[in-house]
């Protein structure tokens, strides 16, 4: 057991430690510079201790409640998220505790009454705010750890409770508003927060999944080979063909799956069915397209 412990650990990789290191920081500056200051609240246990460290004494600080309550849910996930995950995880979780310390308290930046970019404007600071610690959480999840310990939370427990991942999250979230709601006695700030909230979800979308979506094209015809051979003299790149059989029919179909961006939809439909009018084709949405490779079977018997 300690040597699969040990195998696992020696996988870890210095340029995953060097971008969570900048990703912690960048989370810290979205929370403390655009957030914070105007009492709004990113998600999570993330905004749990900033609300905290709001209504307790001083010296309970949101990087000390940032370290309390996040490092036990990574440690108590450990044996379902794996070793990687939580060692990434807890690095993460310290830079930006010790970030978040830096900017509050040792630099020479006044965030004690509104933001020092974009002052007490509400809806900057959240959408700003949003964005910022947005990046250093997609940052965090690309590199294979989390940065806040309710998103483990949410792996163990969502599945047990029959709800998906996103609606733990989200009930969690509804919940902590709500809370900062009546702790303020104001309902603005946390509608601003859920603002934030929103915007960062978008910004973690496109850094874990890519800003620039392509297209995966799904294409059921009788002439596989043609339309295989003519989009990869049009577009210079790959194509599958896989095997397929009619649900109805029960005829043997080969289907070509194709990946385009938005811009050569037109010009790919057009190929197809100028190849074959009465080719099935079905377009979705496809993220973090690495590579394309031409593979090819052959779905008759021999």
């Amino acid at each position: 057991m300690q040597d699969c412990c040990q195998k696992k650990l020696n996988q870890l990789s210095f340029k995953n430690f060097i971008i969570l290191f900048f990703a912690g920081c960048i989370n810290a500056f979205g929370v403390t510079v655009f957030l914070a200051p105007v009492h709004l609240y990113d998600s999570g246990i993330s905004g749990t201790s900033m609300l905290l460290s709001q209504v307790t004494p001083e010296y309970l600080s949101l990087s000390l409640f940032l370290i309390i309550l996040n490092v036990p849910l990574f440690l108590y996930g450990f044996k379902k998220q794996g070793e990687l995950f939580t060692v990434y995880s807890l690095f993460t979780v310290v830079v930006y505790s010790a970030a978040a310390w830096l900017i509050t308290d040792v630099l020479p930046i006044d965030v004690s009454i509104a933001s020092p970019l974009a002052g007490d404007d509400l809806l900057l600071c959240a959408l700003f705010g949003g964005l910022v610690s947005g990046v250093g959480s997609g940052l965090t999840i690309r590199s294979g750890g989390a940065i806040d310990g309710i998103e483990v939370m949410a792996v163990i427990f969502a599945k047990k409770l029959g709800i998906t991942v996103g609606t733990f999250v989200m009930s969690y979230n509804v919940v902590l508003y709500v809370a900062s709601g009546i702790v303020l006695q104001s309902w603005i700030l946390p509608l601003y927060s859920i603002v934030a909230y929103m915007a960062g979800l978008k910004t973690v979308d496109f850094i874990v999944e890519g800003i620039d979506r392509e297209k995966g094209v799904m294409i059921i015809t009788e002439k596989a080979d043609e339309v295989s051979d003519a989009l990869i003299d049009a577009f210079e790149t790959g194509a599958t063909i896989l095997c397929g059989k009619g649900g109805y029919s029960k005829t043997e179909r080969n289907v070509v799956y194709f990946v385009v961006n938005r811009f050569q939809i037109a010009k790919m439909r057009a190929i197809v069915h100028s190849i074959d009018p009465l080719a099935f084709l079905t377009i979705s949405e496809v993220a973090d397209v690495v590579k394309n490779n031409t593979v090819q079977c052959n779905c008759t018997d021999e």
